[in-house]
């Protein structure tokens, strides 16, 4: 299973992804805090336990991602990502990608080798 999700960020440099594979709470303790004060939003360390966005039996999602526009649409399309997607980029990966151009880098590398093959 690929480790870019569906918005193309990589989940295997998360750092809620990496504690939650290690049962680190501590990290998720320290993660959770870091982003709450860099989004100015109130977020617990179990709003980060995540096991990647890509569906897999009994994974779990970290807080947002189970109402995220674009995992939604993409598990509805059926693609690996959003790289795969004809109607690229659409206007809700757009604006995730203003605030997370290397997620946008990923999919645009995953495009450019799907155009050399």
């Amino acid at each position: 299973m690929s480790s870019i999700a569906f918005c193309g960020l990589d989940c295997h440099e998360c750092p809620a992804y990496l504690a939650t594979q290690k049962n680190d709470y501590e990290g998720l303790k320290s993660i959770a805090a870091k982003w709450s004060k860099e989004l100015n939003l109130p977020i617990t360390p179990e709003d980060c336990i995540c096991d990647g966005c890509q569906p897999r039996e009994g994974g779990r999602l970290g807080g947002y991602c189970g109402e995220c526009p674009v995992r939604a649409c993409g598990l509805n399309k059926g693609y690996p990502n959003c790289a795969y997607c004809p109607d690229y980029p659409c206007a809700d990966l757009s604006r995730f990608h203003q605030g997370a151009s290397m997620a946008k880098d990923s999919l645009e590398a995953i495009r450019r080798q799907m155009a050399r093959d």
